[in-house]
């Protein structure tokens, strides 16, 4: 992985750990958003009207890499728009169930409904007390983050599965903003009914994209009226026949936004996901292992047998400007510090950031 890091000149004066709150712009990525723009000065209207097939490319894309029918694959600005419209199309009877302290974007709009909502506590037993709610609240709907945003909480992909399988008529909503680009996953087997993710964190593809992906009978519980030109593809006799992932789609989507997603996943497909994903894990094994050992991450973090790159650390005011003033990007979350570390991370950066804070210790 030590190849990539060069296209990162970020990481040539910082040991960058904040991922979970930006990704970092990449020199391939800039390459082609520089090219797309200067065809937009030179071309004009005809240039934006001729790459409208780059937003086709980059949905089809996105459905082949989660493994999604491009044809119930949503492009939205980011995930919190996108579940947003998604609500106004749900049953205001159903029960939710969501997660105690799970990201805003993820909990208040199902908050600001008229839903009946239950709540799972996060901790050493997330998947038990998931379960344990389903079963005994007569819970409709589970919407949760895959990864939690403040201490990287993962939630088992095995236990979503199993749990669709014992409640096949649970719909399971999941916000992938914190895990898609981090980790692999095969949205067609993983029991997930709605996936949504914005793509300026671990996808690196800057802000302003993002998608929702469906499954085939998600239409079904869902009745969406947001509508514009642009989801009947600019064709006027087009109103009435409206495709269901187009109801998501109402305006006009910037290629440059959605061309940078495509051009992201197009270098994380070069890479390979697995082994992205077989270096976060090695990153998350040595975190936790060194963080542990200072005595730094919560019980619950620290009984869980798998979990993400995002790490919650104790750690004052003190602690964090330490840290800022050693070149070590990284934020302040809840009653913590947290560090997030993605494949152009190295365990070379972490042995470093352990030894920044033993001299503070």
């Amino acid at each position: 992985m030590l190849k990539y890091r060069k296209s990162y000149p970020v990481l040539n004066h910082t040991i960058y750990a904040n991922t979970a709150a930006f990704g970092l712009l990449g020199e391939e990525l800039l390459e082609w958003r520089q090219s797309h723009d200067l065809d937009y000065l030179i071309g004009g209207s005809s240039m934006k009207i001729d790459s409208m097939g780059l937003i086709s490319e980059a949905r089809e894309l996105v459905g082949e890499f989660f493994n999604c029918n491009k044809d119930l694959v949503a492009l939205v600005p980011n995930f919190s728009l996108g579940l947003n419209l998604m609500l106004e199309g749900l049953d205001s009877k159903e029960h939710i169930l969501l997660l105690e302290n799970d990201y805003p974007s993820v909990n208040w709009p199902f908050e600001s409904r008229d839903f009946q909502i239950s709540y799972a506590k996060i901790d050493e037993k997330l998947e038990e007390n998931i379960k344990e709610q389903v079963r005994t609240n007569s819970v409709t709907v589970l919407a949760l983050s895959l990864v939690q945003w403040i201490n990287g909480i993962r939630v088992d992909l095995e236990f979503l599965k199993s749990l669709k399988e014992e409640f096949p008529q649970l719909l399971i909503i999941a916000d992938g903003t914190q895990f898609c680009g981090a980790f692999d996953i095969d949205f067609e087997s993983s029991g997930i009914d709605i996936l949504g993710a914005s793509g300026y964190k671990w996808l690196l593809a800057g802000t302003g994209n993002g998608f929702m992906l469906f499954r085939d009978s998600t239409e079904g519980r869902l009745s969406i009226k947001a509508t514009g030109f642009n989801s009947a593809n600019a064709v006027l006799t087009s109103k009435n026949t409206i495709p269901f992932n187009k109801h998501f789609e109402p305006g006009h989507l910037d290629s440059l936004n959605f061309g940078s997603l495509k051009r992201s996943l197009e270098i994380l497909n070069d890479i390979g996901m697995k082994e992205i994903t077989f270096t976060n894990e090695r990153l998350s094994n040595k975190a936790m292992k060194g963080f542990s050992e200072l005595d730094l991450l919560n019980k619950d973090v620290l009984r869980r047998p798998q979990h993400s790159t995002i790490f919650n650390i104790r750690g004052d005011d003190r602690l964090y400007n330490h840290l800022f003033e050693s070149n070590v990007v990284c934020s302040r979350r809840g009653n913590g510090i947290r560090l997030s570390f993605h494949y152009y991370n190295t365990v070379e950066d972490i042995d470093s950031i352990l030894e920044i804070i033993r001299k503070k210790m």
